[in-house]
């Protein structure tokens, strides 16, 4: 295996660095569980190129706290982090945020801090990413006396953050729970993310037992609660993790989902069970005993510390929150407890006509449900999800996201594995997800020449929606305008021409003009063209190339 990753190594960057990536981990998480987010990106960016931040004024025990104090943290921090790198003779121009788990929310709570600040202003929004984030809670879909139990009481054990990630709470005065708000299409939290020209999730399709596929997938459906049942279609290059986000399934024929599994293959799987079945036996109950006690005692902490913050008294040090040694070497089975007790409900849909549950809600709410009951149907079942949920899905996917279903198959922690939290040789399909999200997702522009105004406002969807044609420029073209900038590296001297056709724009033949050498740049790593320049076609007669 290879040597393990310093987190110093990979982050920080130079004065020469335009473009600041923040990485926001998750909860009871620390910096260094993105060290190797921060490596991908460094892989593929120098530090002149990019400036990477780990957020570590939100860590540990800390998390507990919620996603509103958390965000508060990051927001401060960055900001620190452009004053201080201004100081230090840089200029940052260009702003990306990568969240992983508990870190998307708190991310995005963060983005509606600086939109509001009106920092966004004067940055170039450039990709918001999430890795198996809860954006929808981390409620299981359940009905009757079982949703009371796991979904009220276990909100219970982690404090501030337990209770928003429950959508239990009721966030200031506006009596509705914080994952609401922060998805409300007329909040500082959504305008501040739509500034984004590209956001981006990985969701994992099974053994999360952490974040289940719905929530980080934004999505009232699971087509992967049994794999025997679909064929996984993966994405050219990514075979085997990333499933294709166009098509990520196909049904198998009924005869074949029969006829799939032998009398041997059931008894080579029951056996590869019988580890975990003695760990849920033996093991976790210790575990559980563990974690409810350390969430006692962490939640008593968490209510001074937001006690102490909103009286302005909160000059805390993170070190009187450290944990003792022995503590800190237990940390994975409390984690690993939890997601054991997480995963133990099984995911349920709406039932078929109106039930008893609906009398919690209002009458817009259980018109909604009824709605969404006639939308679900046998072959696509919609879950169990409050109305809440429902409206955040569908204000979420307003936004536009580029969605990856991820399949981990090497561990089963794929929680975890999603960005190598720890290093693991069976934690390889990470590596495919990271080498993904850093070299074909991120967007980076590059040091361009001053002649050229980069594009704003104009996201992938745009570009594709107008049907571009594409073109190769000559690098003797007698126009000044289409030469390759020759102060870029070799690996960008070829760059592809968009044509924006001229049924595309409704303006006037001045304003076609107006929009000509605005460029939209693409990651260094594809091939043959990181810069793609953008021209309105002039007069009806269409192309002029």
């Amino acid at each position: 295996m290879s040597k393990p990753v310093v987190l110093e190594d990979v982050t920080g960057g130079s004065a020469k660095a335009t473009h600041l990536c923040v990485l926001v981990h998750g909860l009871w998480g620390n910096p260094s569980h993105m060290r190797n987010v921060a490596k991908a990106l460094r892989d593929e960016y120098s530090e002149d190129e990019l400036y990477i931040l780990p957020a570590e004024k939100n860590c540990g025990n800390f998390t507990y706290d919620g996603i509103e104090l958390g965000g508060e943290r990051v927001c401060a921090e960055i900001e620190d982090k452009l004053r201080n790198i201004e100081e230090q003779g840089g200029k940052i121009t260009k702003l990306s945020i990568a969240g992983y788990s508990l870190g998307g929310l708190v991310s995005r709570y963060a983005v509606g801090l600086l939109y509001a600040k009106r920092i966004l202003d004067d940055l170039e929004c450039m990709n918001f990413t999430t890795f198996a984030s809860p954006h929808l809670g981390v409620r299981t879909p359940l009905k009757g006396w079982h949703n009371t139990v796991w979904n009220v009481l276990g909100a219970r054990t982690l404090s501030m953050s337990g209770r928003q990630l429950f959508t239990i709470d009721k966030f200031r005065d506006t009596n509705r729970p914080l994952l609401a708000v922060l998805a409300d299409p007329d909040s500082i939290f959504m305008s501040g993310l739509k500034k984004f020209k590209r956001r981006t999730l990985y969701t994992n399709i099974v053994n999360d037992r952490s974040v289940v596929h719905y929530t980080s997938a934004i999505t009232k459906h699971d087509p992967y609660t049994d794999l025997e049942k679909v064929n996984l279609k993966y994405l050219k290059g990514y075979e085997g993790v990333i499933l294709d986000p166009d098509h990520p399934i196909a049904l198998r024929p009924k005869l074949q989902q029969d006829t799939l599994l032998t009398d041997y293959e059931a008894i080579k799987k029951w056996v590869k069970s019988i580890p975990f079945m003695v760990t849920v036996g033996v093991i976790i109950p210790i575990g559980v005993v563990v974690f409810l006690a350390n969430s006692a005692v962490q939640t008593v902490r968490s209510a001074n510390r937001i006690k102490a913050h909103e009286s302005g008294e909160a000059g805390l040090k993170i070190e009187q929150y450290r944990m003792p040694l022995r503590i800190k070497e237990i940390r994975e089975e409390v984690e690993q407890a939890y997601e054991v007790l997480n995963s133990s409900q099984n995911q349920q849909y709406l039932a078929a006509s109106d039930s008893e549950d609906d009398l919690a809600y209002d009458a817009e709410d259980r018109k909604l449900l009824k709605k969404e009951r006639r939308m679900s149907t046998p072959g696509q079942p919609t879950l169990a999800l409050t109305p809440d949920q429902f409206e955040m899905i569908e204000n979420l996917d307003e936004a536009g996201w580029r969605k990856f279903p991820v399949h981990i198959q090497k561990h089963r922690h794929s929680h975890a594995a999603i960005v190598v939290r720890m290093d693991k040789e069976s934690f390889a399909d990470g590596w495919v997800v990271l080498k993904h999200f850093a070299g074909s997702e991120f967007l980076i522009p590059s040091d361009i020449d001053s002649s050229y105004s980069y594009t704003r406002g104009i996201s992938d969807d745009a570009v594709i929606q107008h049907h571009v044609l594409i073109a190769t420029f000559s690098p003797r073209s007698t126009d000044p305008s289409l030469r390759p900038n020759r102060k870029l590296p070799i690996a960008r001297a070829f760059a592809s021409t968009f044509f924006l056709s001229s049924s595309s724009f409704s303006s006037s033949t001045a304003e076609k003009e107006a929009q000509t050498s605005r460029l939209l740049l693409l990651p260094k790593s594809r091939a043959a063209c990181s810069a793609l320049f953008c021209f309105a076609c002039r007069g009806r007669e269409g192309l002029q190339i």
